[in-house]
């Protein structure tokens, strides 16, 4: 386990979570506001883990961590930092199965993951993108402190994104 809230825990991601990474990753939410990762089958779910967040864990010490309910262990969604080479600093990511959402999990989640960026991996400046017309992402980081910058264009990211900061 990386951390835990009152509801939550955060852990690794593992190929094993291949049947939740599908589901999340072709939800219409996830292609409309992240975008297609082109993962259709359990082996593409398998391969996105070990490409994307476990690589990360392994040359970053952070990414994309797993997100489960403490009461029944069930898997919400996923939150946690992403090093993009196009961005100076990191950034905070999340995404949540729809059945969840309106429960301030991402909230919750998002809050406590800038908090572990913060006290224990060191990190001033956490930022975050988003689409322009994402409302419940904009709320979202909004309560967890972040502030509006301004608009940022980044390659392949489809279009303008809005560009939020947290700094100590």
């Amino acid at each position: 386990m990386v951390l835990e809230t009152d509801r939550l825990f955060l852990r690794h991601l593992t190929p094993d979570d291949d049947a939740f990474i599908l589901e999340l990753l072709n939800e219409p939410g996830f292609l409309q506001n992240i975008g297609d990762r082109e993962v259709r089958s359990l082996e593409d779910a398998q391969r996105y883990v070990i490409d994307g967040p476990a690589a990360s864990y392994a040359k970053q010490g952070f990414g994309l961590w797993w997100v489960g309910l403490k009461a029944t262990g069930e898997p919400v969604g996923i939150c946690g930092l992403i090093k993009r080479d196009v961005l100076e600093d990191p950034d905070i990511g999340y995404a949540f199965l729809a059945r969840f959402s309106g429960r301030g999990y991402a909230s919750e989640a998002g809050a406590a993951v800038l908090d572990y960026g913060r006290r224990t991996l060191g990190l001033g400046r956490i930022v975050a993108i988003t689409k322009p017309d994402n409302d419940g992402s904009i709320r979202v980081l909004e309560k967890i402190g972040l502030r509006f910058e301004g608009m940022i264009t980044l390659p392949d990211h489809g279009g303008d994104s809005r560009y939020f900061v947290s700094e100590v």
